[in-house]
């Protein structure tokens, strides 16, 4: 009953203050100049916050990004997403051909975002409340989750509904040693489009709704199988070698729900995840790792703009965001882990001084089940969108 009452709320009144809006890459899709540029950049200040010790915070230049697209003509437009990590550290997160067969229908190939959730696509600093991205967009989905492949996307504008239909490769389960783990599942296994193996190809698809102002739903799935180094060059009748390769493959089959509303300076968010993963038995025991059998989690979120109302564009939006979350929901041949059963409590605030530039401040709040203690951090940061 509390799960059917928790999907009611979340979808009927499921905090961005661009609801309707699009991301980076949507938006350069639709420039009309040849060459479009935009960017991204998120520097954050994390201080935890204890009575009993001393503990240093960290500041950090955690993302500088930039976005290139070239329109060679009318149909065919090509974009591409380079992030700068840390600095030091740098990552191509979209690189795509997109080429438009008619209106509602495009073909898409390359590295591309996977349309599970929200944050997954809408990741730009100034697109979400919170210096920190939800953590169900990190230990579950978990962001930023990119594959290489192919497939159709388009905008059914008279339904209202705008799809998106992949065949993809997967994440990385085995390369000289087991790769996922309990605490975060497949996070480790991003493959990243950095000369990514394939043995399964993937489905990845996802429905979105617009057709109420202010409202938009999302139905996402993945389904599929995890890609592992032992395949590579056994011969096809060594049935004792396959046999082996087959133990370091996890089955995955991911559902999501998410939705956004904005209406009269309230803005709500929700996202629920729910993952079934097959074989995780005898990974774990060939691996010796403690992936579960089932991930779930859930989070809402609610937000005023304080300027509602004001003539300017400036944003005040004070938010409070709650996250469940258990990446040990079902296991399959050993123990729970109640610590991978996670709450999270985040309060703040967010100034967007114009609609691309935002300083935000907020508190979290840490728990999990193996402990009656919550962690305390306190999170500064800047966040800008061009």
């Amino acid at each position: 009953m509390r799960k059917r009452l928790l999907l009611i709320l979340m979808l009927a009144g499921i905090t961005a203050s661009y609801v309707n809006g699009q991301n980076a890459a949507e938006s350069l899709l639709d420039s009309e100049s040849k060459l479009s540029i935009g960017g991204y950049a998120q520097i954050d200040y994390n201080q935890p916050l204890s009575s009993d010790v001393h503990q240093n915070g960290k500041m950090d230049i955690h993302r500088l990004v930039m976005l290139f697209a070239y329109r060679f003509n009318d149909r065919t437009q090509f974009v591409t997403e380079v992030e700068y990590e840390h600095v030091k550290e740098v990552y191509v997160e979209q690189a795509f051909l997109n080429y438009r067969i008619n209106p509602w229908l495009n073909f898409r190939g390359g590295l591309l975002l996977i349309p599970m959730g929200i944050i997954n696509e809408y990741h730009e600093p100034a697109t979400y409340n919170g210096v920190e991205r939800p953590n169900l967009d990190s230990k579950i989905v978990p962001s930023t989750w990119r594959e290489i492949g192919a497939g159709f996307t388009g905008n059914v504008q008279n339904l209202n509904l705008k799809y998106q239909l992949y065949v993809v490769n997967g994440f990385k389960s085995y390369d000289d040693g087991g790769i996922l783990r309990g605490s975060d599942a497949f996070r480790k296994g991003r493959q990243k489009g950095a000369e990514s193996i394939l043995t399964h190809p993937n489905l990845s698809a996802k429905i979105d709704y617009y057709g109420v102002p202010g409202l938009k739903l999302g139905l996402s799935g993945y389904f599929g199988e995890t890609q592992t180094s032992l395949y590579d060059g056994i011969a096809k009748d060594d049935s004792a070698l396959e046999a082996k390769a087959d133990s370091s493959v996890v089955g995955m089959n991911m559902v999501g729900l998410d939705g956004r509303y904005s209406i009269d300076g309230w803005v709500f968010r929700g996202q629920l995840n729910y993952a079934s993963l097959s074989n995780t038995n005898q990974y774990n025991a060939f691996t010796g790792k403690d992936v579960g059998s089932e991930l779930f989690g859930y989070y809402l979120e609610a937000g005023y703009d304080l300027l509602n109302g004001q003539k300017t564009e400036q944003k005040l939006v004070p938010f409070v965001r709650y996250e469940k979350y258990n990446t040990h929901k079902a296991v399959d041949g050993i123990e729970k882990n109640l610590a991978y059963d996670r709450t999270d409590i985040t309060a703040g605030i967010g100034w967007w001084l114009a609609q691309g530039a935002v300083l935000k401040a907020d508190m979290q709040w840490f728990g999990n089940e193996a402990t009656d203690d919550f962690e305390t951090q306190l999170n500064l940061g800047i966040g800008i969108w061009f």
